[in-house]
């Protein structure tokens, strides 16, 4: 009989050797890969749907982990939201595709893999939507879920004159009408009544409640306390709100509010002209050359624009508010500094702060160099 060579015999247990452990490693390999990469899937995105398989979810997870800055980063975070409607028994795949043609998403793939991931591929709801492409896409998965919440926030913010109210509109999930709006506000001459805040609001109210809910909330604001100041500085309630809106639009730093009040209406006591920019600002209305509502810097020209409301040429108050004020605006009116200022200027430190002065000499001296 003929035995095998005692060097062919090594050679095959060394190649039974490294097949064992290329088995092993490649056991090991599984093993971490159905453990490893769920675990890591599911720190990342949240728990799996129970209803998948394990090979679904291994598979999910894979595709996940690496298409993570996809969901994770939303496609554009200087977007304002934009409407999207979700039909009837669509498809999530025809769903995310959609969302990433309105740029909505980055990557619709990627999109279809979490929603079916964490189960939400079957409670999508059809019905309109507004998404914000600066969320990251699997916030708006979930946003998904829920078509027309009842109410919606909607914002006035101190400074905006009646016609950046409106413009906010679109984008405010509120179902009114722009034009609709403006209209109704200027009838009523809502200028500067428009109360500064965030407001929890029904969609589907209509302009003149709006305006109700707005107007409301300065009834509710100023006191009597605060009227009473008013009064005592010899101004109607009118011709308080208006000098307020002027201060808003004048003032940077908060604090400043009642010193620029006792300017404005030490000049008023004196028979002085209050050349106020923003006054000019709000006669000339909307800039298409600088796409805004407040033209800056103003020339020469603007200044001698000829309105009732250029505080330049006519003395006193303007025919009326120029802006929505805040609170604290209208306090400083109610409660103003006393002072012997006649004037302010911007400081020279780009800070937003004025320097203030008793004469025209002072005045000058705090020029810019």
């Amino acid at each position: 009989m003929c035995l095998p060579a005692a060097g062919n015999l090594q050679s095959a247990m060394k190649r039974v050797v490294i097949l064992f452990l290329l088995l092993c490693g490649a056991a090991a390999l599984l093993a971490w890969a159905v453990n490893g990469i769920p675990a890591r899937a599911e720190a990342a995105f949240g728990t799996a749907s129970p209803a998948l398989s394990s090979g679904q979810r291994l598979v999910l997870s894979w595709r996940l982990l690496r298409a993570a800055e996809s969901l994770t980063k939303p496609a554009n975070p200087l977007s304002p939201p934009v409407a999207f409607q979700i039909e009837m028994g669509e498809s999530p795949a025809s769903v995310a595709q959609r969302l990433e043609a309105a740029g909505i998403i980055p990557d619709a793939a990627a999109f279809r893999d979490f929603l079916i991931y964490a189960g939400l591929d079957a409670r999508i709801q059809a019905g309109e939507y507004r998404l914000s492409p600066a969320e990251p896409p699997v916030a708006l998965a979930y946003a998904l879920l829920d078509a027309t919440p009842a109410e919606v926030d909607f914002a006035v913010l101190a400074g905006w004159r009646l016609e950046q109210v409106a413009e906010t509109l679109p984008t405010s999930g509120l179902e009114i009408d722009p034009a609709d709006f403006l209209a109704a506000a200027q009838a009523r001459n809502l200028e500067g009544y428009l109360f500064p805040g965030v407001y929890s609001i029904p969609r589907e109210i209509p302009a003149p409640a709006l305006l109700d809910v707005l107007t409301a909330a300065f009834d509710a604001a100023v006191t009597d306390e605060m009227r009473a100041g008013f009064t005592a500085q010899g101004l109607t309630l009118e011709q308080a709100v208006t000098l307020s809106s002027i201060i808003e639009r004048e003032t940077v730093t908060p604090e400043e509010a009642p010193l620029i009040a006792s300017v404005f209406l030490n000049r008023l006591a004196a028979g002085m002209r209050l050349e106020a920019d923003p006054t000019v600002q709000y006669a000339l209305g909307y800039n298409p050359a600088q796409g805004r509502w407040w033209t800056n810097p103003l020339s020469q020209a603007d200044l001698g624009y000829d309105s009732p409301y250029n505080t330049y040429l006519y003395p006193g108050l303007p025919p009326g508010p120029i802006c929505s004020p805040d609170l604290k605006t209208l306090q400083a009116v109610a409660f103003p500094a006393q002072t012997g200022y006649y004037y302010f200027r911007a400081a020279c430190d780009g800070s937003g702060r004025h320097n203030f002065a008793a004469t025209y000499e002072e005045h000058l001296a705090n020029a810019c160099p």
